[in-house]
């Protein structure tokens, strides 16, 4: 039998086992959201929000922004690179059909046409003309510094070692003739390890200056009041909250020619640049692999107008919520990890994180620093550890209760058991059995005089002569009764030669005790007497019992009347005393009739046998 303490060790294993999976469950929800593994889930959150970025993109018009675009056509038709002029006459043209501002994404850093130069730098001195200037984040022995910077406000001292601001080694700007601008905005950009552009500088820090980003600074130009002006970090995540087909995009060659209707640039703020391939402004996005740079601005611009009007979606604590939805499928997955199946438990993780999705879907516009893979990758962590480590535990239960039947039944009738396909082999059925009592006759005067430990041995060796009998012909062990054992043969699965096998059995315990009985005797002991009843007939065997506790047993007359056998032995000279029911279905004894015998609870007397020989 296993010990109890085992059994108690085993499962005090267990729950602290499921008790440090949870933690390092709820740790790693709580270190993705805060921290997260760079390279490892930084790439699965990005790829993750990139879908819903995609998925969510509105194409409907963006009435506030207007973007004049130098695109293939207007490349083909005039060559570029244009002349300032050109570039002063698309600015003149839409501010004078009403633009509230203009910004030029196009970086001038060496003079080229004087007029062309003198027209922009009047516009940019003295009209809502909004220049370009290019800032380098990345380290290099010489860094880039073309063109004068122009701009820029005073930085306390000690912001430039902060983190979450981004300072620049390099940077190119306009040539000096433009350096009397009033407004110019930062197009650097720096893109993620996979090359797609997900962030923007919004302020900058250059040698003890903030420079704002070219969005940033076009509605700085436009007068907005500083009250109303929205918030921004010094770096935001781009929103591409719009397709780039939401955008009312101009074509610089119609625009030239004349062929913008009338009207369409009125307060609105425009975007001049380009989305040619042969200029070289294209750059991945969410959006496309190839998406125009316009459209970066574009976006960020949208986003600071929505936050300017209150149009914003309402933020929600994404790393809050992550963690809590991670939490309630950790406590779930605690209580249905060892009440169900392994294949069960991977469908409720698979629901819990298809379940997830549409919470990413909500969470991604409102909330741009939460990691919305990270409960995914505590689902997939459960997967591979908590239901393997739950599977093997109920391996490792079946086992042990395997191991326990085993002391109870044959070790090939619990073969035969698994073997048999049954959905419930354990479950009470009616079957015909025969069963088995055995008791030490005059256990009191035995133990009478002995010592604890001596009674107790006493008691283990002589079960031990009863016990090993039982099982090795096929017998099921019912139950100990002190200084005995009850047993029964025909069950759990039925045999037709459950009778001569409990006989069997019988004779084979009267040798074993016999030859204890000798032993003792030769150290001065008393001897030694068991007796038996055996009897045979319909009982009702299986698993009974409550929830807290069940044995298998088989309940009946037939089973009664063995134990009435049992007791009745003591009148007899014999150690066996067989039933009628037995003594009729025996195919392999001589049974010795005994005459009949009234037991206590019959109500007439029953033909009692004893076992003879085997044969």
């Amino acid at each position: 039998m296993i010990p109890p303490s085992s059994v108690r060790n085993v499962l005090r294993e267990t729950g602290v086992l499921r008790g440090l999976i949870v933690i390092v469950a709820l740790i790693l929800a709580g270190w993705l959201q805060w921290q997260g593994i760079p390279g490892l889930t930084s790439a699965a959150d990005e790829w993750l929000r990139d879908g819903v970025i995609k998925l969510q993109a509105s194409t409907a018009p963006e009435r506030r922004v207007l973007v004049i675009d130098i695109d293939e056509s207007s490349v083909a038709q005039l060559p570029w690179p244009w002349p300032r002029a050109r570039i002063a006459d698309l600015a003149e043209l839409v501010l004078a059909d009403g633009a509230r501002g203009v910004a030029l994404d196009i970086l001038m850093e060496k003079p080229a046409d004087v007029d062309g130069d003198i027209r922009l730098a009047m516009l940019a001195g003295h009209g809502p003309l909004v220049l370009a200037q290019m800032f380098d984040y990345v380290h290099a022995d010489a860094p880039l510094t073309g063109g004068r910077l122009i701009g820029g406000t005073p930085v306390a001292a000690g912001s430039a070692t902060d983190p979450a601001i981004m300072v620049a080694h390099g940077y190119l700007a306009n040539h000096a003739g433009l350096a009397g601008a009033r407004h110019a905005g930062n197009i650097g950009v720096l893109p993620d390890a996979d090359g797609t552009l997900r962030r923007l500088p919004m302020t900058t820090i250059y040698s003890g200056r903030s420079y704002p980003s070219l969005s940033l600074a076009l509605l700085a130009c436009c007068s907005t009041p500083a009250a109303s002006r929205p918030a921004v970090h010094s770096v935001e995540r781009i929103p591409y909250s719009r397709d780039w087909s939401a955008y009312d995009v101009v074509k610089a060659v119609d625009l030239l020619a004349g062929r913008m209707p009338a009207g369409m640039a009125r307060d609105r703020l425009v975007l001049i640049g380009s989305s040619s391939l042969s200029i070289g402004d294209r750059i991945p996005t969410p959006l496309g692999a190839s998406s125009p740079g316009l459209l970066v601005h574009a976006s960020m611009l949208s986003t600071l107008l929505d936050r300017q009007q209150g149009l914003a979606p309402a933020p929600l604590p994404g790393k809050a919520i992550a963690f809590l939805f991670t939490l309630i499928v950790v406590l779930i997955a605690a209580y249905t990890l060892p009440r169900l199946s392994a294949a069960a438990n991977a469908v409720l993780l698979g629901a819990a994180s298809l379940l997830w999705l549409p919470i990413v879907w909500l969470l991604v516009p409102r909330d741009t620093g939460f990691a919305p893979a990270g409960p995914l990758f505590c689902g997939l962590y459960l997967l591979a550890v908590a239901v393997p480590f739950h599977w093997e535990m109920s391996q490792r239960r079946s086992r042990q209760l395997l191991g326990t039947l085993r002391q109870y039944v044959a070790g090939e009738v619990v073969d035969e058991l698994l073997r048999s396909g049954l959905n419930d082999p354990l479950a009470p059925r009616r079957l015909d059995v025969t069963t088995l009592v055995a008791d030490m006759e005059g256990y009191t005067s035995q133990v009478e005089t002995l010592s604890l430990e001596e009674a107790a041995r006493l008691t283990t060796d002589f079960l031990e002569c009863l016990t090993g009998p039982v099982l090795a012909h096929r017998g099921t062990l019912d139950k100990y009764t002190g200084d005995g054992l009850v047993a029964f043969w025909g069950a759990p699965l039925p045999n037709l030669d459950h009778a001569d096998l409990a006989l069997d059995a019988a004779a084979r315990i009267l040798l074993e005790v016999a030859q204890f009985s000798a032993a003792r005797v030769a150290l001065g002991k008393p001897p030694l007497r068991v007796r038996i009843g055996i009897e045979s007939g319909a009982a009702m065997a299986g698993d009974y019992g409550t929830a807290a506790r069940s044995i298998y047993t088989a309940v009946g007359d037939s089973v009664n009347t063995a134990a009435r056998l049992e007791q009745a032995a003591r009148d007899y000279p014999h150690d066996v005393i067989v039933g009628e029911g037995t003594a009729a279905l025996s195919h392999r004894h001589q049974l010795l009739l005994l005459g009949e015998r009234q037991l206590r609870g019959k109500g007439r007397p029953t033909r009692v046998y004893t076992l003879e020989q085997a044969v």
